[in-house]
């Protein structure tokens, strides 16, 4: 009990300090800028064109609702995590250790029960969760357009099942639980392979690298599923009766696979994985003086 109040604790604490980097990040996801890019420079030193980072575009989000603006969205994704933990712990808890033995540790077997296990937990949590997800996204794209249509948890609530139904809550789920799924077994069976093929266990600090292996390949494995997060998110938003889910801001996607499909064409599968270094996308248009370049 203990440890399971010190996660919600911890996640909670997480998710506050955070919350400002989710809600650019989803923005410039749904593809909104409302900055004109400016001149910079790469890391060689090279004039480029570039788009405001995520300090800029949170200072511009300030200077509109003001710092409070920036945790739009914090209730019910804490509410998220919240649950989310509770339910990942209790899954776990019920589908207890398994039945592998411990002097089998480094078998690929045990890495297959283990990931399977944690698989299940995920997505029972996301599954759980994901109504929350959907309010916290409508109501940071909501600055998009002004409006003030998913403002309350019990609103927003009412609001999605009076127009869309039971399904609405579930928007944007298949591509979530899809990318959570590979992320997850992408992770551990990389983590797997290095650190028996790669790392040789005579060392006194194995141990140590191994832990941060797990890290290294995690990141790895999100950086590869980031699409699917980027397609579950405009599918959360999409036709929800938001500026920002409708034309001319987002094309109405007829599934989470024509969005995917769009994207694809258009080059945009990594907008918004990079909130620092952002250039301006090919073919798009924007009010920059190009000349300053030359």
């Amino acid at each position: 009990m203990a440890d399971a109040a010190s996660q919600v604790l911890l996640g909670s604490g997480l998710t506050i300090l955070s919350q400002p980097l989710m809600y650019v990040k989803v923005l410039i996801q749904v593809g909104y800028e409302p900055l004109p890019p400016t001149i910079g420079r790469n890391i060689f030193g090279r004039q480029v064109c570039q788009l405001p980072g995520l300090f800029c575009y949170a200072q511009h989000i300030a200077s509109i609702d003001g710092k409070r603006g920036l945790f739009t969205g914090l209730t019910p994704r804490l509410c998220s995590g919240v649950l989310g933990t509770v339910v990942h712990g209790k899954v776990l808890q019920e589908l207890g250790p398994g039945n592998v033995q411990k002097d089998v540790s480094s078998s690929f077997d045990r890495v297959i029960k283990e990931t399977t296990r944690e698989m299940m937990a995920r997505s029972a949590a996301t599954l759980i969760t994901h109504p929350f997800h959907v309010i916290t996204l409508r109501s940071m794209v909501q600055f998009i357009g002004r409006e003030s249509k998913y403002c309350g948890l019990c609103d927003s609530i009412v609001t999605i099942y009076r127009e869309e139904g039971i399904l609405g809550f579930f928007a944007g789920l298949i591509p979530r639980l899809l990318g959570d799924i590979i992320s997850l077994w992408l992770c551990n069976s990389l983590a797997y392979l290095v650190n028996t093929y790669a790392l040789d266990s005579g060392v006194s600090t194995m141990n140590e690298m191994k832990s941060y292996s797990q890290a290294v390949t995690g990141f790895f494995a999100s950086m590869l599923t980031y699409p699917f997060v980027l397609v579950s998110n405009l599918m959360a938003v999409n036709n929800c009766g938001l500026a920002g889910g409708c034309p001319p801001y987002s094309p109405l996607y007829t599934s989470w696979i024509d969005c995917w499909c769009m994207l694809q064409k258009e080059g945009n599968m990594s907008r918004g994985n990079s909130l620092f270094f952002r250039k301006v996308p090919f073919g798009k248009t924007y009010c920059c003086d190009l000349r300053m370049l030359i």
